[in-house]
């Protein structure tokens, strides 16, 4: 899902918000969460998952075209774990379960 198909879904089950206040409304939530991790918080979404900030260290690397050695600087990442009810929901069977056969599948 885009962002667009984001702010579409929402403006079409709200149908009292315009467009407009919607966009405004996902940008704000954004750029809230965004300004949350670069100070190094984390930010949870009880039902859906957390982000965090990771550190990964400085390190030596190699340059796939050359071979050559190359130092790679240290850098944070965001990092997202899926909370216990979004695992649930994905993981949910959607195909009705296979029935054993009376004779238990054997050959006779």
């Amino acid at each position: 899902m885009t962002r667009s198909e984001l702010i579409a879904g929402l403006a079409e089950d709200n149908p009292h918000l315009t467009m407009s206040d919607v966009e405004k409304i996902v940008s704000a939530l954004f750029d809230e969460m965004t300004s949350a991790l670069a100070r190094g918080e984390r930010v949870e979404l009880r039902g859906f998952g957390a982000f965090t900030v990771k550190r990964r260290q400085a390190r030596s690397g190699r340059n796939p075209r050359t071979g050559e050695a190359v130092e790679v600087a240290q850098k944070s990442v965001p990092f997202f774990k899926a909370g216990k009810e979004l695992r649930e929901r994905i993981n949910k069977p959607t195909v009705a379960p296979v029935v054993a056969k009376k004779n238990g599948g054997a050959k006779s």
